[in-house]
């Protein structure tokens, strides 16, 4: 028997990803200016490795609790009273080996072989892969894009679920298309979830990275203590920590000890060194996050503009997230024209092909990057569709 077919088949399926195809072929040009990952080009702070260089010259190096120190979790809990304007207790947060495995420990915890998930697309790839590795079917929902950017009806939810669908995932603000759920889009998604029995996997990686004043509406704002969400986050986008692979979840007190048991049987634990940083992340850092969404707000109206003066291209710009999702007059395969943007424009884009359904004429572009370069990529992609 040849090894491959041995293996099972929801292993042995997953995708290869479609913005590592693109990466594979641009690595290492010279000059080439990379927006097709979903990180920023800022290294993590001192103020936040600092604690965790302390904690591994001090020895901390031994197993350590499965939920997370209580530091940590205390710093989580104060992090989101600050924030969403209500008391936080810290016996609500585990903390996760990064946003990843938050998604994953969601899934487990609720659905199973033949169970059904329905997620909005364009959505992370991530997302179908991991339920679909599971066991479960991912069950796609599509946003629409006009002139107003993308919209989303929640009837498309309600039209979608079966006997079989056990959970909704939702992620707002969107990557890839910065699509925001308002408060009446969250308490509809809400209703509906209530009245089928669905459990809501909430991703609100981007809550901060919000342009129209605030952070974005959560279904923090809009749920009961004893309704069904499990909230999956990451340090990686808000402090510049993608590489320390370290989220959390936050679920209902009496979910902690099924939570930490699926954590034991995964990883069993996160490293006390990265939890320090995490630590400092949450109870110094809203200042540096501050200025990292100013930031991208400056790039966000930067790269709309130049790609926006073509006259050629299919872009709003986008109230949440860091990415702008946009089209080009044209062009229908973004899979194949991505390569073609490394080759001749020296520009790395994620491609849309990568997003699922309805994300295949378009591109997502990185823009949490330092400005001049955010400018200069835009530019080079004007230049590329100009020449079309």
């Amino acid at each position: 028997m040849d090894l491959l077919d041995a293996i099972r088949p929801e292993a042995r399926q997953a995708p290869i990803s479609g913005i590592v195809a693109v990466m594979t072929h641009g690595w290492g040009r010279p000059g080439l200016i990379p927006l097709w990952v979903g990180e920023g080009d800022a290294p993590t702070p001192e103020f936040i490795t600092r604690p965790a260089m302390e904690s591994l010259s001090k020895g901390e190096t031994f197993y350590t609790k499965q939920r997370g120190i209580p530091e940590l979790r205390e710093a989580l809990a104060a992090y989101h009273s600050r924030h969403f304007g209500r008391t936080f207790e810290d016996t609500r947060f585990l903390v996760t080996g990064g946003g990843m495995q938050a998604i994953v420990l969601a899934l487990q915890a609720t659905v199973g072989a033949g169970d059904e998930v329905i997620y909005l697309v364009p959505a992370w790839p991530n997302i179908s892969a991991a339920t679909e590795i599971s066991g479960a079917k991912a069950i796609p929902v599509r946003l629409d894009f006009n002139s107003n950017g993308w919209t989303f009806d929640p009837k498309r939810i309600e039209d979608a679920i079966t006997p079989r669908t056990k959970a909704l995932f939702i992620n707002t603000p969107s990557n890839p298309t910065g699509w925001t759920a308002d408060i009446d889009t969250l308490k509809a998604i809400l209703d509906i979830a209530r009245k089928h029995g669905l459990w809501i996997i909430a991703d609100e990686t981007y809550t901060q990275f919000h342009f129209s004043g605030g952070r974005a509406p959560s279904f923090l704002d809009v749920m009961a203590d004893d309704d069904r969400v499990i909230f999956v986050n990451t340090f990686s986008k808000n402090w510049s920590m993608t590489g320390w692979r370290m989220g959390w979840v936050q679920v209902h007190p009496s979910l902690q000890q099924v939570f930490e048991n699926l954590i034991q049987y995964s990883t069993s634990g996160v490293a006390t060194f990265m939890q320090r940083g995490g630590v400092a992340a949450l109870n110094e850092g809203d200042s540096y996050v501050a200025s990292q969404v100013e930031r991208a707000r400056k790039a966000r109206d930067i790269v709309t503009s130049i790609i926006g003066a073509t006259g050629r291209a299919r872009l709003v710009a986008p109230t949440g997230a860091f990415y702008l999702f946009f089209g080009i007059e044209g062009v229908q395969d973004s899979g194949a024209a991505a390569f073609e943007i490394v080759d001749r424009a020296n520009v790395g884009l994620a491609p849309g092909t990568a997003f699922g359904s309805g994300g295949e004429a378009f591109f997502r572009l990185c823009f949490n990057r330092r400005l001049e370069e955010v400018e200069e990529g835009a530019r080079r992609i004007a230049s590329w569709i100009s020449a079309l």
